[in-house]
């Protein structure tokens, strides 16, 4: 008896050890797709997936060799049907668990993309941690035939340009899908998502090229933001607009402004950290909206040639500059959503929501065509410069002297 049950438990501790890799894929068996993109095409969704291929990767300095990366692409009347059909021309399963960049052509954007990103958001297999991209004036697959000098594979570019951009310059923002499906769950805060475009002709770019000489003619470019009215494209915001949303969203993590001193010349700053407090509350049965930007950061450079950086009036002067800018990026922004948009971008109504649940209740059914449009803003800065660097007159005057 004891002899059965010892072979028993050794039977089952090796059935339960064997389980946990029972679905294992070997690495060479698969296809790692690191970046993918949705166009509509003929009333058909088009999808176009770059597949990495390590050995090329590893060997790119070589004296000759294939291309980094591989497209493929197929269409299906679903997005989950086109992945099926990537089996007839892809050699091995395509594996999107490193997925890095998604792309979403323009003319898709424009018809709604919840649809198409069904399939996405519903597969073990995709990790919420990519950042979804919208296709500025051309098909996502045109944006994915581009090749990109530094990183051999267009996809790690586009990763690391957009995370670079966003804390460096700020008109950029990295979306991942889970914030995506936030959004588009919130009655309060419609969509927004970075714009990618194409500079320079598309043909050159698809070829080696591009890429052979020290100047690259062809590049992707991020271009400000894309708006949406729930899951539908609906305009764009320019890199100026960019900034004033970024401001109004709390995404300003480091960026440069230049104001004009007295004598006109140019004066830059740069900002170091910024804070941004948004707080809703509701009057009456009518909402207001209260932002309070705070920032800080240090003189970066200076064109003036009279500026005296040490005078005690100076430095009120420029922040003071930079503050009405500030509001005037902000203001600017939030009137082309009111206007041209007529779509909450900002996520006023979840502020007012926050603020008062009961009347958000009533509120809410109507917030974009009754409330949102004529929603008063009223905005406050404050900025304050740390240091003005290691000289305190332009070099131009000290060339002088």
């Amino acid at each position: 008896m004891r002899k059965n049950m010892a072979a028993l438990i050794l039977l089952l501790s090796i059935v339960l050890l064997t389980t946990g890799c029972w679905n294992r894929r070997e690495l060479n068996e698969l296809g790692i797709a690191v970046a993918a993109g949705v166009d509509m095409e003929g009333g058909r969704y088009r999808l176009t997936v770059q597949v990495v291929d390590p050995g090329q990767v590893t060997a790119q300095k070589g004296a000759s060799g294939g291309a980094p990366a591989t497209l493929y692409t197929a269409e299906g009347d679903s997005v989950f049907e086109a992945a099926r059909r990537l089996t007839q021309i892809s050699p091995r399963k395509i594996y999107f668990s490193h997925l890095r960049i998604f792309l979403i052509g323009e003319s898709l954007a424009r018809q709604g993309i919840g649809q198409s990103l069904d399939f996405i958001f519903r597969d073990h297999e995709f990790r919420p941690n990519f950042y979804l991209v919208v296709a500025k004036g051309a098909s996502a697959q045109e944006m994915l035939k581009i090749m990109t000098p530094l990183e051999p594979v267009p996809a790690n570019k586009l990763f690391s340009s957009l995370e670079t951009s966003e804390i460096n310059w700020s008109p950029s923002l990295a979306v991942t899908l889970d914030e995506l499906i936030n959004n588009l769950a919130s009655t309060g805060q419609s969509p927004v998502l970075t714009a990618l475009e194409i500079t320079g002709d598309p043909k050159i770019g698809e070829s080696k090229t591009n890429i052979s000489s020290i100047y690259t003619p062809t590049q992707l470019k991020f271009s400000g933001l894309a708006a949406f009215n729930k899951d539908k494209l609906i305009g764009w915001l320019s890199e100026r607009e960019s900034r004033g949303y970024h401001s109004i969203h709390g995404g300003v993590k480091s960026t440069v402004m230049f104001v004009r001193s007295p004598d006109n010349g140019m004066v830059i700053i740069e900002f170091l950290r910024s804070k941004t407090k948004v707080k809703g509350k509701v009057v009456d049965g009518r909402p207001q909206i209260e932002i309070q930007f705070t920032a800080e950061g240090n003189v970066g450079a200076s064109g003036s040639k009279n500026l005296n950086l040490t005078d005690p009036s100076v430095i009120p002067d420029l922040e003071k500059k930079i503050e009405e800018k500030l509001i005037e990026f902000m203001e600017t922004t939030i009137e082309k959503a009111q206007n041209e948009f007529k779509t909450d971008i900002f996520g006023f109504g979840e502020a007012v929501r926050r603020a008062d649940p009961q009347a958000w209740k009533t509120l809410k059914e109507n917030w974009n065509e009754e409330y949102f449009t004529s929603l008063p803003v009223n905005i406050k800065t404050d900025f304050i410069i740390r240091r003005i660097g290691m000289i305190t007159s332009p070099v131009t005057e000290q060339m002088e002297e």
